[in-house]
């Protein structure tokens, strides 16, 4: 970490705690590959709760990560894509979601073994 200082350790924490709340590298993943609704990202990310989306998608776009536009259609359709600021963590949003991938089992295994352990 680059920053030592109080302030910049402070600083680094409230932007690791936008890009890492439960739902925000699952949605903003799925926006790196297009614009989507609201709904279509809630299919995409099952067991997602509505609430638990709008308050995520709120604080991503809040963050600038994300941009919403409100499209004039009948009915009235808005559309969340990545921002230029959430497309520049693409490259190490991916290489977490691959790591995640390759070592989830061996997680999990961990967590077993230390609960077994208690």
């Amino acid at each position: 970490m680059t920053s030592s200082s109080r302030e910049g350790l402070e600083l680094n924490r409230a932007v690791l705690d936008e890009i890492t709340s439960k739902w925000s590298l699952l949605v903003l993943d799925c926006l790196c590959s297009g614009p989507m609704r609201f709904n279509a990202l809630r299919r995409a990310n099952s067991g997602v709760t509505q609430k638990a989306l709008t308050q995520c998608l709120r604080r991503l776009e809040a963050s600038g990560f994300i941009i919403r536009s409100v499209v004039s259609t009948a009915p009235v359709a808005v559309v969340y894509e990545i921002s230029s600021l959430g497309r520049s963590l693409e490259p190490h949003l991916r290489a977490i979601l691959q790591w995640t991938e390759d070592h989830r089992d061996e997680v999990r295994a961990a967590q077993a073994a230390f609960r077994e352990r208690r």
